[in-house]
């Protein structure tokens, strides 16, 4: 541990030792080495956190918007400052090609901007009054400690996508970072200390989900809980925090529909599908997890999709050349390799990867080949699950009513893709396709000034623009006469 960094945990404006005295070893995926060690927090490390977080509540919800949006842009200028050494430590921990964690500070330094720059636009109303001297006031006021759980996919990104908002709208905040990759948000408090933001406002708590996530949920002075993670545990958090009858912001797992109809642009079809799939290793709740394609453009497609993965380049995520790294860990990996073992006894046929890779670049990390396959067919459990990981999955299809019904035969809703030069099928997609988000003639990625939500077992709520900011406010109705 000596040869390591150690990070405590970071409660009140403070750096606190855990009161297990218990330490995680953070292990580099591309390489196998223990790259730091951070607290195993526990219930008791959860309640002062929690604690500190509302006794900093009353000063902080009490100063103006503008106060809190100069809190915030200092905040951005420290990230935009520090952009090189957050994209090494997001590699380092999570796998990542620095040239996509570098994309990921971007992301989050435009979520902190959006949040600080509508401090000022959680407006309320006024309505006519039921008598002649009353006006009727509907304010917008925070909730007050506010849970934020962050999954490892995204560690900065989805801790600054919590943060922002939460502390723009009033409120204050105690985040958990996943405990495979806690180095991000604990460097986010390092940040957060030094742009002078008033002790308690922001409390990183790290450990697992039992010490650490189960207590945070279940605690009565947390009065929102905003998750983003798997769906098997967006509902036992949802269950928990039925106890106190407490909001919950879910944004769960996904199994985006990638449709090509036959008068597509190919190329740049092919292009975004590859994109959508393989980008953080496929390791994205929005990627592309099964791609409809016409049958008239079913083979053409599929060529230069092939043709493509295998001029991927997988390797050590510092390299600049690099196209994909490593899984984040042996267990994800494995996940992966019996889903695509179970495609292929269901029928799939296997062109392009589907197994770990070895050699000298890749013996101590958890890489997994680019994978195509194609022949799946929509009964196949491929089809249905959640891969979350470098598989490219083709399914034929007749026509664009075969591609709805066939997209919106799953039970997840986050994200999906259409791409046709057609008119009237864009405008049946708006009506037909039961999908929060909707890509249309380009690749994944959504925009901080968006909405990202997803309907079904994808959550509830959703992230980002004013809608989600919206949520870390309440209102509050106030009848007001003389």
């Amino acid at each position: 541990m000596t040869n390591t960094p150690r990070y405590n945990l970071f409660i009140d404006g403070a750096w606190t030792a855990p009161g297990s005295n218990e330490w995680i070893a953070v292990e580099n995926p591309a390489t196998g080495e223990t790259v730091a060690h951070v607290a195993k927090g526990d219930a008791g490390d959860v309640e002062k956190a929690v604690v500190a977080a509302q006794k900093a509540f009353p000063a902080w919800s009490r100063k103006t918007a503008l106060e809190r949006a100069d809190y915030l842009l200092a905040l951005n200028t420290l990230i935009e400052r520090d952009k090189e050494r957050l994209a090494a430590t997001i590699t380092s921990e999570m796998g990542k090609p620095l040239k996509e964690a570098r994309g990921e500070i971007d992301f989050a330094i435009g979520l902190i901007r959006f949040a600080a720059e509508n401090t000022r636009r959680l407006e309320g109303e006024i309505v006519p009054g039921s008598t002649p001297d009353e006006k009727i006031l509907i304010d917008r006021v925070p909730h007050g400690v506010i849970g934020g759980i962050a999954a490892w996919n995204f560690p900065f990104a989805l801790c600054a996508r919590k943060i922002g908002p939460a502390i723009a709208a009033g409120n204050t905040v105690v985040v958990k970072p996943h405990e495979l990759t806690p180095l991000a948000g604990l460097e986010m408090a390092r940040l957060v200390e030094e742009a002078k933001i008033p002790n308690g406002v922001v409390n990183i708590v790290t450990g697992d989900g039992p010490d650490v996530g189960v207590p945070l949920v279940a605690h009565p002075l947390t009065k929102l809980i905003t998750m983003t993670g798997s769906t098997p545990a967006g509902k036992k958090i949802m269950a928990a925090a039925a106890e106190h009858l407490k909001e919950v912001r879910l944004e769960l797992g996904g199994k985006a529909p990638f449709i090509v109809m036959e008068d597509a642009d190919i190329e740049k079809a092919a292009q975004a599908a590859i994109e959508s799939r393989f980008t953080n290793a496929g390791q994205v709740c929005t990627c592309n997890e099964r791609t409809y394609v016409h049958e008239a453009v079913y083979d053409a497609f599929t060529a230069k999709i092939r043709e493509k993965i295998s001029a991927l380049k997988v390797g050590s995520p510092t390299d600049p050349d690099t196209d994909m790294g490593p899984k984040v860990s042996l267990a994800e990996l494995e996940k992966v390799h019996a889903m695509v073992e179970g495609a292929v006894r269901q029928g799939g046929k296997l062109e392009v990867g589907g197994h770990r890779l070895t050699g000298p670049v890749y013996d101590k990390g958890f890489y997994y080949a680019p994978t195509l396959l194609t022949d799946v067919r929509q009964d196949m459990d491929i089809a249905h699950n959640e891969v979350f990981g470098p598989v490219l999955s083709v399914i034929r299809v007749a026509d664009f009513d075969q591609a709805l019904a066939f997209a919106n035969d799953c039970r997840y809703g986050l994200s999906a893709y259409l791409f046709t030069r057609d008119l009237g099928r864009i405008l049946r997609m708006t009506r037909e396709l039961e999908f929060g988000e909707v890509y249309v003639n380009r690749g994944g990625g959504e925009a901080p000034q968006g909405y990202h939500h997803g309907y079904g077992e994808s959550g509830l709520g959703g992230e980002d623009g004013k809608h989600g900011l919206e949520a870390y406010v309440q209102t509050k109705t106030i009848y007001l006469n003389a």
